[in-house]
């Protein structure tokens, strides 16, 4: 366990209330008693069973964080995670979702700012998760607004999966890693601040993957010399795979196939630009 510095645990509780306050949300951990709403909530947005209530109990008693989001007397979010390696100083996030009709309020935000907090609280300063590298918002959530970096990248790293939001379309994951005791990247001073990608500024960088016609995914080759490259995501995959599955899957094999060589090769996922492009540079 770390020793983390008091004022940095204070900052961060304030974070979680001015968070939570734009969001309209109260956000703490679940008691026993809650956790069968939990179980609903993750089943409503997933299609299927995602934790049962039990195990939801038994990770909370276990020390583990088991936390909800309400507005007024009903919850809205769920976000969990278990203690993971090294041993007392770091948390890996499962699950966190967000009920249908409740979205874009900032509520993912308040609740990963409360599992920031809690960890915080107790000498924990890493945080673990994974996300679907093709979808483009929780890239960029991950990256430019938590600060998140890339640890790994885990091909079909559940299996096939069964559920309403993944059946079909393989299980290819991002690992991130947070660093709990760094600044938000909204409270780094401009003179530390990540400088914007050529992309965000307007400027040309060769893509080598990209959204064609009928948003089908197409490669292109390496150019000679490149140090940059971006390779872009379609901006709403799921709107892509309810509409067209081949579509959807066609896009995993496209992003698998061009991520994956580049990193095997030393090339780094420097990070993610506005209109949910990554951008990889040669080392």
């Amino acid at each position: 366990m770390s020793t983390v510095d008091p004022s940095a645990i204070a900052s961060a509780w304030r974070d979680v209330q001015e968070a939570s306050e734009r969001a309209r949300v109260v956000v703490r951990t679940l008691r026993p008693e809650e956790c069968p709403a939990a179980a609903e909530v993750l089943r409503g947005i997933w299609g299927s069973g995602v934790i049962e209530a039990p195990l939801l109990v038994a990770l909370g008693h276990a020390g583990s964080y088991v936390a909800g989001a309400f507005d007024g007397d009903v919850l809205v979010g769920v976000c969990v995670g278990f203690l993971s390696q090294p041993v007392g100083e770091a948390l890996h996030s499962h699950v966190a979702g967000v009920s249908a009709g409740a979205e874009a309020r900032g509520i993912g935000t308040a609740m990963k700012l409360h599992q920031r907090a809690w960890c915080l609280d107790r000498g924990l300063t890493e945080m673990t998760w994974t996300y679907d590298p093709l979808v483009a918002r929780n890239a960029a959530f991950n990256m430019r607004r938590l600060g998140a970096s890339l640890a790994d990248y885990l091909v079909d790293f559940y299996g096939p999966m069964s559920d309403g939001v993944n059946a079909g379309q393989g299980s290819d994951r991002i690992l991130v890693s947070w660093r709990l005791d760094a600044p938000l990247p909204s409270k780094v001073p401009p003179a530390r601040a990540e400088p914007a990608t050529e992309a965000d500024a307007g400027s040309t960088v060769p893509e080598v993957l990209s959204v064609g016609p009928d948003d089908l995914p197409v490669i292109s080759p390496m150019p000679a010399r490149a140090s940059v490259v971006m390779a872009a995501l379609p901006p709403d995959i799921e709107d892509v795979r309810r509409r067209d599955p081949d579509t959807g899957a066609l896009w995993r094999v496209a992003l698998q196939d061009t991520l994956v060589p580049l990193l095997d090769d030393g090339w780094r996922l420097a990070g993610v630009t506005r209109e949910g492009r990554y951008r990889l540079e040669k080392p």
